[in-house]
């Protein structure tokens, strides 16, 4: 019988306690690796991402870092480092969005958006990269919104078109070290973080989706996936839809 295809690797998740951040740590662990659960606000989310790989025979453990404050992030890859000695995939998922229009939008919103979705990314990157090796990879996750922008979030489509150009030029920087960057760009994902926001409004999604339904948080792990996969070997510096034919 093979071996795990992550056997042996460790990912730091950001932003997992929930959503697509806590899809995407369980299917990884389900792959084999070593996942780091990182969340901001709710250890208990934490704790069952946590708990429910730990049952399924994975490894995984919980950490805070609020990755909007610098200082944060190279402790959440220090914590990494403390627990299983190295560190192969960094998957920066934490983000936060919120409505917002010319008239509604004011410096503080728009400093949210990118400190977290934007510097966070960036800054946290920087404090992974030194410790990845040859073959090792980092996954941004973006939008569908950071290329086809909407004025109902100005702000928000902006931060993704950003992480869509550092994953272009991260890939750049980091190529001849054999590290690979690939963004994943999601569709309308079901959550718990958008059932209240978003409730009443599946069937608008279904219909602007050739696929015909809503996205899952598996959809976007499974993306992750192939991302991090050696089948994905030559893909850097690129950034995949992962949205059911949907265009926003």
């Amino acid at each position: 019988m093979s071996s795990p295809a992550l056997a042996n690797k460790v990912a730091i998740v950001t932003g997992a306690s929930k959503g697509i951040g806590a899809g995407i740590a369980l299917r990884l662990a389900a792959d084999g690796a070593s996942v780091v659960v990182n969340y901001s606000r709710s250890a208990a989310d934490a704790d069952v991402v946590v708990q429910r790989i730990v049952k399924s025979g994975g490894k995984a453990i919980a950490v805070k870092a609020d990755l909007s404050r610098p200082q944060e992030a190279r402790a959440l890859v220090d914590a990494a480092l403390s627990a299983y000695g190295r560190l192969d995939i960094l998957v920066n998922n934490a983000g936060v969005y919120a409505s917002d229009s010319l008239e509604s939008l004011t410096s503080d919103t728009f400093d949210w958006h990118f400190h977290l979705n934007v510097r966070g990314l960036l800054l946290m990157t920087q404090a992974a990269t030194p410790l990845l090796p040859a073959g090792g990879v980092v996954v941004n996750i973006s939008s569908g919104l950071g290329t086809s922008p909407h004025p109902s979030v100005h702000v928000y489509s902006a931060t993704k078109a950003a992480v869509d150009s550092l994953t272009r030029s991260l890939a750049m920087e980091l190529g001849p070290r054999q590290i690979r960057v690939v963004g994943i760009a999601p569709g309308f994902v079901k959550t718990e973080g958008n059932a209240v926001s978003m409730a009443g409004m599946d069937e608008l999604f279904i219909g602007k989706t050739p696929l015909g339904r809503v996205g899952q948080p598996s959809d976007i792990a499974n993306a992750v996936a192939f991302a991090v996969s050696t089948d994905a070997g030559w893909v850097t510096g690129s950034t995949l839809d992962a949205a059911g034919g949907m265009v926003f």
